[in-house]
């Protein structure tokens, strides 16, 4: 185990659009007139938020975690997993210091929900709501994003161990 008390972690996640009447970010469900295409409920925002958090632990990717192929993950809440995550990094006596999240989306517009986005995730991670920080920003109708073919996002997470 290292004994460098502050870990960091990059984490990126992205999901196409599908049928259905709206999607989930943030832990938060936003209306609009695609769904995601996902094991889980696509919550992008959450899993890369997830991969950040491993990636700082050294406890490796979501999809090693969480497997695409195990149906007990079939449409679960990913504020469920990320909740498995948080157990995970107490047990080895991390805990999250701040994180930094971007989400990249032509459509729906995400300004709205951006607040109760950061609340739900400061929630989860047991931080204040100004340590945990989302944006929302478009391509400029540049790549799949911006031709609304789906949404990415990216997480970058400091944990430190002990208090």
């Amino acid at each position: 185990m290292s004994t460098v008390p502050f870990r960091i972690g990059h984490g990126f996640d992205v999901h196409r659009f599908g049928p259905g009447k709206s999607i989930v970010l943030g832990g938060v469900r936003i209306p609009y007139e695609k769904g995601f295409i996902a094991h889980s409920d696509g919550d992008v925002l959450i899993h890369a938020l997830i991969d950040a958090l491993l990636g700082a632990a050294g406890l490796g990717d979501i999809g090693r975690l969480f497997p695409d192929t195990d149906q007990q993950y079939e449409n679960i809440c990913s504020r469920l997993l990320l909740q498995r995550v948080m157990s995970l990094l107490a047990e080895r006596g991390y805990r999250v210091v701040n994180v930094d999240m971007t989400i990249v989306a032509q459509a729906p517009r995400l300004a709205p929900f951006v607040d109760q986005m950061r609340d739900n995730l400061a929630d989860e991670l047991s931080v204040d709501n100004h340590d945990v920080n989302v944006k929302a920003t478009t391509t400029e109708k540049l790549g799949f994003e911006g031709r609304k073919e789906g949404v990415s996002a990216h997480a970058v997470a400091l944990i430190c161990r002990g208090d």
